[in-house]
Parts: C-alpha cells; structure tokens; sequence
C-alpha cells in the first residue's frame, strides 16, 4: 500500500513555480495589499496572503524596496490595458467597442491611482521609468490601441483615429467633476463624445 493511500490526507505538493512565474504571483498578491496598507503594508501580511514563507519573497526579490518597485511598475504598466484593448472584437458597433476601451482605460487609471495614492504620489506624479517605458510611451501606446479600434470607421470620422483617439484620451481622463453630478457612465460618456452636448 502506498504512503497516500495509508494516509489519504497526504496533499499534493503544488507544481513548482519558475523565479519569474513567483515574482509575477507575489507582485499580484502584493499590489492590492500596497493599495490598502500603502507603504506600510509587511512582507509578512504579503506572503500570509499569497500563501508562502516570508523567506520566499526574498528568494526572488533583494529585499521589500525592490518588491514595491516591482508592484509599482506593475500597476502602472500599460500591458494588461492593452492587452483589453486588443481583445475588444471589432465587429461590434462603434459606440460599443468605445464602451469597452473606456472601461479598461477607466480600470487602468483607477488602478494607478490606488497604488499611487497610497505610497504618496499625489496628483498624478509618474514616479520613473515602467518597463523600460515613460509616462509618454505608455500613453502613446494606449492612445495607438484606441486607434486600431476606430480604424473600421476611418471613412465616418471627421478627423483621423490617431487624432480622434487622443480626444477620446482627454474627455476620459480630464471629465469634469461637479458635486451634484455623478461622473459619466462609460456608455454616457462615450454617447457625449460620439454625438455632442446637444440633445436630439
């Protein structure tokens, strides 16, 4: 008989990860730990949530610096927006495809402004480089995925994606606030850029 069959609470040991494949699962746990605790937050709480020794943090990372480090350049890295952005079928209608972008963008800044409001980077202070890429390259991404996604209505649009595109940027991301307003839905938002202020 073997050991699991005598003693069938025997668990199995879980794959092992790769280095990259750990750092990637302990800056994923660690990010929404940074945006609740800020720079406070304890390699200890990281690891009890990600369900590892604190020692196996500091098999992949130096020390917690360069672990914030890398969760800030996760959180502020365009990739996973981008990677939405790419997936939105461009089949569908204009308006919806739009809907789908502001909601990713809208997910992408909310998500920035977690990680930075907790470490203390107020009013939207771009901290360095992310991935090898600046505020500007990574905005100019963005801004180019948005493009590709009203491309199909290039013959409908009064001015070319790439301009449309950085208008649609700063209606997003530059929505006036007013106390006795709620802010736009995305699907609002995006009937306001399409169609004016005007009813009708």
């Amino acid at each position: 008989m073997t050991e699991s069959k005598k003693n069938p609470t025997t668990r199995r040991r879980a794959p092992a990860m790769s280095p990259e494949q750990r750092r990637a699962m302990i800056i994923q746990t660690a990010i929404p730990l940074i945006a609740e605790y800020g720079a406070a937050v304890t390699t200890a709480k990281i690891a009890r949530a990600a369900g590892i020794g604190e020692g196996t943090i500091f098999r992949v990372f130096a020390d917690k610096d360069e672990l914030m480090q890398a969760c800030v350049s996760e959180a502020l890295s365009p990739e996973h927006a981008i990677r939405e952005l790419d997936a939105i079928d461009l089949a569908q209608p204009l308006p919806d495809r739009l809907v789908e972008a502001a909601d990713a963008l809208q997910a992408h800044l909310a998500r920035m402004g977690a990680i930075l409001g907790s470490l203390g980077h107020g009013g939207g202070k771009h901290p360095g480089p992310v991935r090898g890429a600046g505020r500007n390259e990574s905005t100019a991404r963005l801004r180019a995925a948005v493009a590709e996604l009203l491309e199909p209505d290039r013959a409908a649009l009064r001015r070319a994606p790439e301009q449309v595109a950085a208008l649609f940027f700063g209606l997003l991301f530059t929505q006036p606030r007013t106390e006795d307003e709620p802010d736009l839905t995305p699907r609002e938002l995006v009937d306001v850029f399409l169609h004016g202020a005007v009813a009708g």
